[in-house]
């Protein structure tokens, strides 16, 4: 399975409109709060023009491309780390996934009611990552208590851990999420994960503006801002002209839509970028007759590593891994000019993968 971004929001923000547009995939959006119960699951294929052009030189029987799970998770409310609503589970959702998207409602709309009465991007976001905080706080409280009591073993390594959740605490305290906790050893980069931290997870804010709405713009630059401050990435999007763009069938009719727009790239697009980057992602490539087919990986995969995506067999039996870069492999016009080229590299069990390497793995069990 590919990896997963969790969508969230408040209620009523448009995030079951923005879902529903980037899959394609219809999900109820009622004008109420917690019309969202379970959370819906689109997949989507992550389009990559390279797999195309490669796919041109090939002719395989299939192109298959990566893909990327998105989890539409009800919305969130004030009190949702003490349960409010339907908090625990809401938070649940969100521990599930790899990523966070938290879309902010930057548009005014009479006929859509606003769960706190009225438009404030920052007011909103604050009110969610709250939530979020809180809910990390009381697993630092949870983790302090046990290894507070550990502590009169003398034990070296659970009094570094006692001093970083310390740390971690004040830090959540002060409001402040605990991707922005500075990490500057092993020790504490291990602590942080055995606490699979909600606040910890990379963010992509979405401002959901109404492209013909001034205000929607001053709106979007407020969240812009506040994304940089937290070291986050943003992304302004219009729920309502994508949801436009997802009802085309025709590829010809849509891209005139988008021309017609001054749209360049469509949300969907856009958001699988940002997504790749938040998780630090790269795709690598098999080429052969039967197939065209692209993989994630996460930066600095060794290609043992990136042979068990494709089989663990691949990854146990390994031995070599054939590489051409994706622009050699252009270059040269096929697989086999790249080997007559010189341009197929035979790599070993230290070889880093690289974005866009068209890899055959030798292996043997």
């Amino acid at each position: 399975m590919g990896f997963k971004c969790g969508i969230i929001g408040l209620p009523n923000v448009g995030k079951s409109t923005i879902f529903s547009a980037l899959t394609s995939k219809q999900v109820e959006a009622s004008n109420y709060p917690f019309c969202t119960i379970e959370p819906n699951v689109g997949i989507v294929n992550v389009f990559d023009e390279r797999i195309i052009k490669i796919a041109n030189i090939v002719k395989p029987e299939k192109t298959i491309f990566p893909i990327m799970e998105f989890v539409d998770i009800a919305g969130l409310v004030k009190g949702a780390s003490k349960g409010e609503g339907l908090g625990n589970k809401f938070l649940a959702n969100i521990r599930n996934v790899d990523a966070i998207a938290h879309v902010v409602r930057c548009f005014n709309d009479s006929n859509i009611t606003h769960v706190e009465g009225e438009i404030n991007p920052i007011r909103d976001i604050e009110i969610i990552n709250l939530e979020l905080i809180l809910a990390d706080l009381e697993t630092v409280d949870k983790r302090l208590a046990k290894t507070e009591k550990n502590l009169k073993t003398g034990d070296k390594l659970i009094k570094k851990e006692y001093e970083i959740l310390i740390e971690l605490k004040k830090l959540l305290e002060n409001e402040q999420p605990a991707r922005l906790f500075p990490i500057n050893n092993e020790d504490e980069s291990k602590v942080l994960k055995t606490l699979n931290l909600l606040t910890v997870k990379p963010v992509l804010y979405i401002a959901n503006i109404d492209e013909n709405m001034e205000e929607s713009t001053k709106y979007a630059q407020q969240v812009k801002d506040f994304a940089e401050n937290e070291k986050a990435k943003f992304l302004k999007i219009s729920g309502k002209l994508e949801k436009e763009i997802a009802q085309f069938d025709n590829e010809e009719e849509k891209k005139e839509f988008m021309k017609e727009m001054g749209i360049a790239i469509s949300g969907l697009d856009l958001m699988i970028k940002e997504g790749y980057e938040l998780l630090s992602l790269i795709t690598f490539i098999t080429a052969g007759k039967p197939e065209v087919k692209g993989w994630t990986i996460k930066k600095g995969t060794k290609a043992p590593q990136a042979a068990g995506k494709i089989h663990t067999d691949f990854e146990r039996g390994f031995i070599k891994a054939e590489v051409i870069s994706y622009e050699d492999y252009i270059k040269a016009g096929s697989e086999a000019k790249a080997k007559e080229l010189g341009l197929l590299r035979l790599e070993g069990k230290e070889y880093v993968v690289q974005d866009g390497d068209i890899i055959h793995f030798r292996f043997n069990v």
